[in-house]
C-alpha cells in the first residue's frame, strides 16, 4: 500500500560548481529533486525520478534522510554539472558552463509504486517530460510544477498545457509575467488564470511569495535572513517545505495552503544559509516550527472596527 503523504519528485540530481562573495564551492551536490527532497523530507516520504553518472558520490546523503533512491537512474557517462556565479546583490545567477551530460537523454521511468504517490512535484524540466509525468500518475491528491525562462520562451504552449494540468503551478515573478504576457505582476496572476492554470505561487524573492487561485488570495513575507550565503536551490526548497506540510496535513484547503507557504519561505530561508543544501540537511524541527512561527507573527493582527 501507497504511504498517504508520499511524495514523488521529478527533477534534475547534478554536481555545482558556484562563486559568491561569500566564498566558493566545487562540484557540490546539486540539482533541483536534491534541494526539494532534503527540504520535504522533513516533513514526509519523498521519493526521486532522476538520472546521474556512474560517477556521482552523494548517494548516502539521500539515504540518511530516508529519500528513496529506487527511482535514481545510474547511466553510464558523468552526472549532470552546472558552473555559475553571483554578483553583490545575489539577485541573479550568472551562468559560466552547464554539461547536460547523462541529464541529455533523460527520460522518467516511473515505476509501479512512483505512478501511485498521491503528491506530485515536477521541477523546472522539458515541459514534455512533465506531461510524460502527468500521463502516467494515478489520480494524485495534489500536483505542482515548476518551469524556468527557457522553457516559457521555447515551449510556452508546452508550458501553459502543464499548467491546465496541474492543481498549482510555481513561478518566479520574472517568469510569471513573461509567461502571462504582463508587465504587472497582479495582471500576470490574473493572465494565467485565464488561461487555464488552476493556481499560481509567484516566489518573489526577498519580498516573499503570492498565492492566487480563483478562491484564495493571499502573500508570505520573506524570512530575514541575515546569514545569506548562496541563494542556489531557493525556489526548490520552498517548494518542497510547501507540498511537505500538505502531505503531512493531509489537506490543502485555504488554512493549510496560509501555512504550507509559510514553511516553504523558512525552508527557503534557510536553503539559502550554505553552499548545497547542507542546512537543509543539518535543520531540525524546533529550528523549522521556530521561523513558521516568526513570520505568523510578522503578517497576523486583530482586526477592529476602524469607523
Amino acid at each position: 500500500m501507497i504511504d498517504p503523504q508520499r511524495i514523488l519528485v521529478v527533477g534534475s540530481v547534478a554536481l555545482d560548481s558556484i562563486r559568491t562573495p561569500y566564498g566558493e564551492v566545487t562540484e557540490a551536490l546539486g540539482g533541483s529533486a536534491s534541494y526539494f527532497s532534503f527540504s520535504a523530507s522533513h516533513f514526509a516520504p519523498v521519493s526521486v525520478v532522476a538520472v546521474v553518472g556512474d560517477d556521482f558520490p552523494h548517494r548516502e546523503l539521500f539515504l540518511d534522510r530516508g529519500v528513496d533512491l529506487t527511482g535514481l537512474e545510474t547511466a553510464a557517462g558523468r552526472t549532470f554539472r552546472w558552473r555559475g556565479e553571483y554578483a553583490g546583490d545575489l539577485g541573479h545567477a550568472h551562468t559560466l558552463e552547464t554539461q547536460l551530460n547523462v541529464f541529455a537523454e533523460f527520460h522518467p521511468k516511473l515505476e509501479a509504486e512512483h505512478r501511485r504517490a498521491p503528491y506530485v512535484f515536477l521541477a523546472n524540466i522539458d515541459p514534455e517530460l512533465q506531461l510524460e509525468v502527468l500521463s502516467q500518475m494515478r489520480k494524485p491528491t495534489l500536483t505542482l510544477s515548476d518551469t524556468m525562462n527557457y522553457w516559457i520562451a521555447r515551449k510556452p504552449d508546452r508550458v501553459f498545457e502543464v499548467l491546465r494540468r496541474v492543481d498549482i503551478a510555481l513561478l518566479n515573478e520574472e517568469e510569471a509575467k513573461a509567461l502571462a504576457g504582463e508587465t504587472h505582476l497582479a495582471r500576470a496572476a490574473d493572465k494565467l488564470l485565464e488561461r487555464g492554470a488552476n493556481a499560481v505561487v509567484i516566489k518573489k524573492g526577498e519580498h516573499g511569495a503570492l498565492y492566487h487561485s480563483r478562491e484564495e488570495r493571499f502573500i508570505t513575507p520573506a524570512y530575514p535572513v541575515t546569514a545569506l550565503t548562496d541563494p542556489t536551490g531557493a525556489g526548490d526548497s520552498f517548494a518542497g517545505g510547501f507540498i511537505g506540510m500538505l502531505a503531512r496535513f493531509g489537506r490543502t484547503d485555504g488554512a493549510a495552503l496560509r501555512q504550507a507557504m509559510a514553511c516553504g519561505t523558512a525552508m527557503a530561508s534557510l536553503a539559502i544559509e550554505s553552499f548545497s543544501p547542507q542546512r537543509l540537511i543539518g535543520t531540525n524541527p524546533g529550528e523549522i516550527e521556530t521561523r513558521v512561527r516568526s513570520l505568523h507573527g510578522m503578517v497576523h493582527y486583530d482586526l477592529f472596527p476602524m469607523f
